[in-house]
């Protein structure tokens, strides 16, 4: 024990001895004067009991003080400890930290228990934290070395023009993959910690859907995709048109990556006195319920040989988008079949989002 708690201690004690001292003998004098005065008893009588009288109260004190004292010790400070104890614990960064609850005073329980609450999700939080640096260490080191690997290639000198620019290709695939992934950190980031608001305003939703889908008429072109579109015209949203432009790239660029030469993307567009309803399919290679069910975690990729397509960060921003947009997003998948995304965006009642 630290001096200073030493004393504090000391102090206690005497400062409740003095309190209850006065107490007692204020309560038994009064008693004596009352008794003595009704009984009549001679003055030698009651200077003989006055010494008695004031041992009884000095005994009474003090067995009084050891049973507050005791009753501190369990019911105040050993709780008081245990929660000082816990939180330097967690100002060094131990989020493992439990209080054990049982046998302790409600009020105090109460706060132990908060504090419990706390380290769990703080220790979910340092997981989260963790497990996203590595992730990001992982994904940056895949473009990175093929940046590398592939710009070593080419200071080779016998190397033909279409080996030089297919290397020179697939390291601007990477620089771009990179790019990309820096990109979709700063979005997440800064919608996670609130520092992106809705800015919402009334805007054409057909046109913004056939705007964003046509960015990605070459890669259609190039896998000789079919499309399929069903977008009513003039159907319009209350909504942050910048915010919702991201979960359509996002939503169009995994439907046209997954899905094979010679496949079909179908966008969809519908409304009814609740929801307006986007829907995107593909014939890509599907996920399984398993996948799917994570599928819009971050850095979640699933098990699929076209993990290496994307940087599991892109669903996690089209979720977190929904989130603070009070709309909706689910998959219905199958494996060898494909993937259909459907959001749907709340409607008020004078028909519009």
């Amino acid at each position: 024990m630290r001096k200073k708690d030493f004393c504090l201690e000391i102090r206690s004690f005497i400062i409740t001895f003095l309190l209850f001292f006065i107490l007692c003998g204020f309560v038994v004098t009064v008693s004596f004067l009352i008794f003595f005065r009704s009984t009549e008893l001679p003055p030698e009588e009651v200077r003989e009991a006055a010494p008695i009288t004031f041992i009884n109260i000095l005994i009474i004190t003090i067995v009084f003080v050891l049973i507050d004292t005791i009753r501190r010790k369990i019911t105040v400070d050993r709780p008081v400890k245990q929660i000082k104890k816990a939180l330097k614990q967690i100002t060094k960064g131990n989020f493992d930290v439990r209080l054990n609850t049982q046998g302790i005073n409600s009020n105090f329980a109460e706060i132990m228990e908060s504090i419990n609450i706390m380290t769990t999700e703080l220790s979910g939080v340092e997981t989260l934290r963790t497990d996203f640096i590595a992730n990001v260490s992982h994904e940056m080191k895949t473009p990175l070395a093929v940046i590398g690997n592939y710009g070593t290639l080419l200071q080779s000198d016998s190397l033909s023009d279409e080996q030089r620019a297919e290397y020179a290709r697939i390291i601007t695939n990477s620089t771009k993959r990179l790019a990309e992934l820096m990109t979709n950190i700063l979005k997440l980031n800064r919608l996670e910690n609130q520092q992106i608001y809705p800015q919402s305003k009334e805007y054409d939703l057909s046109e913004q859907l056939c705007q964003c889908f046509l960015q990605f008429e070459t890669i259609w072109e190039d896998k000789k995709i079919e499309i399929d579109t069903d977008i009513p015209e003039n159907i319009t949203v209350n909504a942050d048109a910048e915010l919702l432009s991201l979960v359509w790239n996002n939503l169009f660029s995994n439907a046209f990556k997954f899905t094979e030469k010679g496949g079909t993307v179908t966008v969809s567009l519908s409304t009814d006195e609740k929801y307006t309803t986007v829907k995107v399919t593909d014939t890509g290679c599907g996920m399984t319920k398993e996948v799917g069910s994570h599928i819009f975690e971050k850095f979640y990729q699933g098990d699929t040989s076209h993990a290496m397509q994307g940087n599991g960060l892109g669903l996690a921003l089209v979720k977190r988008i929904m989130d603070i947009t009070g709309g909706e997003i689910s998959v219905n998948s199958s494996v060898g079949i494909g993937s259909t995304f459907a959001v749907k965006l709340r409607r008020n009642t004078n028909g519009t989002l």
